[in-house]
Order: structure tokens, then sequence, then C-alpha cells
């Protein structure tokens, strides 16, 4: 193989699968990537057998073949390298030469037969997606989904795909058991002719991340979104991402979300998340405790902890309902508060033990919910 690929094209191809590679050394050839030379240019693949990356590059190809080489030396070394081309060579017993204006580099990898096959896709039944809109669906519910839960299935997202004849409406949930969320939003077109109803997936926390660093990049064309039996394919201006699907039952959040009521407290968001995140500067490590008081027109925080000390802020509120004394996990309301837009936003809950429904007006469609802690 010898091909030659600019520094800043190869770059990014390398940057987008560092995410992807296996880092645990289960199988050494996992923690390469493959990059094959075409008619048509460089192909970067890259796999941990769950979740798998494909994209194609501007090269000139002088002699077509293989070579899997470590992902991170690699990209460590294209990093270093000033803007200009780059030949890449392979030779005998997989050593690969890369060359660089005056510098070259010799790098050892595995067999380009040896490595896992990326699934076949048809693109058929594939959902055109806006890919604003599939990127804030994506923040608004990531944060909630667990990191190596016991319970396994929680280290997913729920991923439902709505077709009607007028529209698409795309579902995603997290939830890791302390806090909820679910963010919808319409996507405009209609589905396919003949396409189900409604599909419902279990995607990995890890695929979920990689689709959102390849829509935070923009560019051209709308993202898609496709599932088979067991897999996610999503396809975005020549790259393609798959990912298994998990398998089990999701919980049903739907019993989660309290109903509208009336016990609700209007705030400003920024005021809010300021004042708790003061606050639980003296809160226990751990726990991240900060008590939070109801009252008529107004709020008061409050935290303590024996080695520190304890600290106390009020602040103004739109309330009517009768005095309530509850505590959260300061962390957990934080992260909601993150990922929300508006300026005053409602907590809701009915007794000091009940689930708090987050919401904002600006956006109907996304509602958290946070388990409260006793203190």
């Amino acid at each position: 193989m010898k091909v030659r690929i600019g520094r800043d094209e190869l770059l990014t191809g390398l940057q987008r699968v560092q995410g992807v590679v296996e880092k645990r050394n289960t199988m050494p050839i996992l923690s390469n990537i493959l990059i094959e030379a075409k008619q048509e240019g460089a192909e970067i693949v890259a796999t941990d057998l769950e979740i798998g990356m494909r994209g194609l590059y501007k090269a000139t190809v002088h002699k077509a073949g293989g070579i899997t080489v470590s992902a991170r030396k690699l990209y460590e070394i294209i990093k270093e390298l000033p803007s200009g081309d780059i030949d890449l060579i392979s030779s005998e017993n997989n050593w690969t030469t890369i060359q660089a204006g005056k510098s070259q580099f010799k790098v050892v990898g595995l067999p380009s037969t040896d490595y896992p096959a990326l699934p076949a896709i048809d693109r058929e039944g594939m959902t055109p997606l806006a890919g604003a809109g599939l990127l804030e669906l994506i923040r608004k519910t990531l944060f909630a989904a667990g990191d190596n839960d016991a319970r396994y299935i929680l280290n997913g997202l729920l991923v439902t795909l709505i077709s009607g004849e007028k529209k698409t409406t795309l579902r995603l949930v997290g939830t890791d058991g302390h806090r909820l969320a679910v963010a919808e939003q319409d996507l405009g077109k209609a589905g396919a002719k003949g396409a189900p109803q409604e599909i419902k997936a279990i995607i990995p926390k890890k695929a979920a991340q990689e689709m959102r660093r390849l829509l935070e990049e923009g560019g051209d064309g709308e993202p898609l979104i496709g599932f088979t039996k067991n897999l996610m394919i999503f396809r975005k201006s020549g790259l393609l991402l798959t990912s298994r699907l998990m398998e089990g039952n999701y919980p049903n959040y739907q019993q989660v979300i309290p109903k509208e009521s009336n016990k609700k407290i209007m705030v400003v968001r920024a005021e809010l998340e300021s004042a708790l995140r003061r606050v639980s500067v003296l809160s226990k490590d751990k726990a991240n405790a900060v008590k939070l008081s109801f009252a008529p027109g107004r709020l008061t925080l409050f935290s303590s902890n024996p080695d520190y000390g304890e600290a106390t802020e009020e602040m103004s509120a739109q309330y009517e309902g009768e005095a309530l004394n509850t505590g959260f996990n300061a962390r957990y309301l934080l992260d909601v508060f993150d990922v929300m837009d508006g300026e005053r936003i409602s907590l809701q809950m009915d007794s000091a033990l009940s689930p708090c429904l987050i919401q904002e007006a600006e956006t109907p469609g996304f509602k958290c919910v946070v388990m409260p802690i006793k203190i």
C-alpha cells in the first residue's frame, strides 16, 4: 500500500475514531485502526465489536492495500507533524512508514486481513433527521444515562422513532435510577412508506456520545438514522457509525413522571444554579446533599458538613403552596440545569420524598425527574 494524504484530512479521520477503539486491550487488534487505500481514497475504520465507524477521506492512492496500526500512536504522531502531505507506505511484516517532509516514522502493525469486518449496511428504511434537533435531544438526555450501572440496560438511551403519515417524532430517554430525562421532537417529515409505526431501540451510551461528537462537527447534509433487528445505523456526510443494540427491557419511565399539579415553584434558572453551586461547596462530599425549603414567595438552600461548617442562601421564588422541606444531591440538579436553556424553570413535587419534576416553558418536549434524598 502506498498513499499520499493531507495531514489535516488524516488528523480529522484519526480524531473521529479515538473514542471508538477498544481501550482495555482485550484483543490487541481492536486498539488498532484499519486504513484501506482504495481507488476513491483512503478509508479509515475502527471498531470495538460493539460500535464501528467508517469514513472515506481524500487521498492520492499510488498502490491499493490495507494496514492496521495503533490508533493512539498514529494520532499522536500526526498531531505533532506540520501541515502538508503525508505518505503512508506499508512494507513486509506489517511495518508502516510515515513520511512527512524530513520526518520519518516506522510503526509496527497487525495484518489487515485479521481486522474484524463491519456489518454490511443497506440504505433502505433510513430516516433523515435534522442534525441540530438530534444533537439537542442527545444533549438533553445523555447526562442521565447510567455509567457502568449494575443494571446493564440503564447504561444506554431508549430511542423511540414514531412514524406517522404527516410527521416523524423522535424521543430519547435516559435514566440511572436517580434521575430521568425525556426529550422529544417532531422531525416534520413523514416516515418512509410501509415503515413500522413505532421503532424502539436501546443504544449504548458510548454510541450516543460518538453521534454527539459527529453532530457537533456540523457539515452539510442531513444525518440519517435506521435500525435493523440488532443494529443502529447512523450516516452523516460520508461517515458511517454502527452500533449493536442493547438487549433487555427498559424500565417503564412513564410511571415515574409525576402528573402536573399546582405544587409548583417557579424560579430564575441562573439564580438557582449559582446559589446551588455556592451552597453545595459545604455539602457532604459523597452525597452532595443540599436541603431545599419551599415557602410562599421564597426558596431557601442549606447545606452542612461536620468537618467544615454550614451554608444558607435564600432567593425569591414564585410559590403559593404550603411549606415543604426536601433534600437533593446537588450534582444531579446542576446536571439538569446545565442542559436547560430557558430563563425560568419550574420544580414540582407532591411531598418531601416524591419525585421532583423539572421543566422549562421554552422546551415543552423536555421533562426531567430527580429523586430527592433524606437529609
